[in-house]
């Protein structure tokens, strides 16, 4: 996803609670910063995520691995400062487990279609300051996990 910001600014978005709750998750215990652990809430459904960090590139890589044991996954974001002053941020998740390959697929395929709306929601709230509601709009009668 294009975003017409500095990396910098992107970057911040994503590990400053502050800014992701803007477009993301609802609470977070911390910021993320190097050896961070904290855990993400999403309160419209009562659900959260354990996050640890395991790699920090200031304004240009995070990776962390979330979720609970034994189905935990990577996430690395990856931000690519373009000479027009926007960034590229990319996400890849990795790691996905199953008894089946369609469990795996449904999973990797919910997953992406969750980081595309962040994706879109950090877009707007950095690049209009519109809060879009996304991610709670995305599943009006509770999350069917």
């Amino acid at each position: 996803m294009l975003i017409r910001k500095p990396a910098n600014e992107v970057f911040e978005a994503i590990v400053d609670p502050a800014i992701t709750t803007k477009f993301w998750f609802t609470d977070s215990t911390g910021r993320l910063e190097p050896g961070a652990e904290v855990r993400w809430t999403w309160s419209m459904y009562d659900m959260s995520s354990p996050v640890k960090v395991k790699e920090f590139e200031q304004d240009r890589r995070l990776v962390v691995e979330w979720g609970d044991e034994p189905a935990t996954t990577t996430v690395e974001w990856t931000f690519d400062a373009r000479d027009d002053g926007t960034t590229f941020v990319e996400v890849k998740e990795t790691g996905y487990a199953g008894e089946t390959g369609d469990e795996i697929v449904g999973w990797a395929i919910g997953s992406m279609g969750g980081f595309t709306q962040a994706l879109a929601g950090l877009k707007a709230w950095l690049e209009h300051k519109v809060q879009l509601g996304l991610t709670e709009d995305r599943f009006p009668d509770g999350h069917p996990a």
